[in-house]
């Protein structure tokens, strides 16, 4: 029962809280509302689940909403934002949050080349900076239950061309236990596990 050494924590080729950076893009009230893909409130319940783990193993975190600061859209949902107090969220007019500048500096700054990646809808919000984010060389990891589109049908064709692209698609459970990696790790294994089996039914 013996565990090897950590490995290189930047440069491992699975996620790592050295080398991942967390992506949440438009979790706003009309958009969680029009959800068709899955159960919106365990969609909800999964990507508040997500950023208690990039905050357990200090990710960076990039939060981007759309049409907060021109009155159309509320901010993000308060689920979200009391997990990410501090963290600041940059307001777009893109659909494509790639297209926005001061996202797209955000995400540069963090010099993390792996993106876990979360928006509304899975059609839209999600498939487009991904994609990009793949074209400038970035490696993308959907979070396919931490997401949501406006039809089943919507959801899974867009996972599909994502895929086709290159992104790795993944679950919020697999994320934080990729970060984790082993039980001997006690400086987060007692919240990992308190995060990972809450409301586990």
């Amino acid at each position: 029962m013996t565990s090897y050494d950590v490995r290189d924590q930047v440069n491992d080729h699975l996620l790592t809280p050295e080398n991942s950076a967390l992506v949440i893009i438009d979790y706003q009230p009309i958009q969680v509302d029009s959800i068709k893909s899955m159960d919106k409130d365990l969609m909800v319940k999964n990507i508040t689940k997500l950023a208690k783990i990039a905050k357990l193993y200090n990710l960076p975190v990039i939060l981007s909403t759309v049409n907060v600061e021109t009155g159309a859209n509320k901010p993000t949902i308060p689920e979200i934002t009391e997990v990410l107090e501090g963290v600041p969220s940059y307001d777009r007019t893109s659909i494509n949050a790639w297209e926005d500048k001061e996202f797209r500096e955000a995400v540069e700054a963090t010099g993390r080349k792996n993106l876990i990646m979360t928006a509304l809808w899975t059609e839209a919000c999600l498939s487009f900076p991904t994609l990009d984010a793949i074209k400038d060389g970035y490696e993308t990891f959907p979070v396919v239950d931490a997401v949501g589109g406006t039809s089943p049908e919507a959801h899974e064709t867009a996972l599909r061309r994502m895929e086709q692209a290159g992104a790795h698609l993944t679950s919020w459970v697999q994320v934080a236990c990729e970060l984790q990696r082993d039980w001997n790790r006690t400086d987060t294994s007692q919240e990992f596990a308190q995060i990972l089996f809450s409301d586990m039914h």
